[in-house]
């Protein structure tokens, strides 16, 4: 039989992205519309450049149709990046596990 594959599984896109300000030494996530995602879709963001003291650290899809990424700032100083294109991988299992299963 072999595997079935739905296409629309995983793939990537470059999303325009317009950052809010991220307070001086703290941690908030944002979101972000992204039409097509799903709750428990995995997604992986690339921030394109390099900012002293903006961490991106955490991706998620928080409801659908909606990607949450968490910012940290580790300098003293609020920083508000400039509009960049993010890459956003995602995947969508077509089975997921209580448990490891090896």
């Amino acid at each position: 039989m072999g595997a079935m594959i739905n296409e629309d599984r995983f793939g990537v896109c470059l999303l325009a992205l317009d950052v809010g300000a991220v307070g001086a030494n703290t941690s908030a996530e944002q979101a972000f519309t992204v039409k097509g995602l799903r709750p428990g879709d995995f997604v992986h963001v690339n921030k394109p450049s390099l900012h002293a003291g903006l961490v991106v650290s955490t991706a998620r899809v928080s409801a659908a149709d909606t990607l949450a990424i968490t910012f940290g700032n580790t300098t003293a100083g609020a920083i508000d990046p400039a509009v960049e294109s993010y890459l956003l991988f995602y995947f969508r299992a077509e089975k997921t596990f209580g448990a490891a299963v090896f």
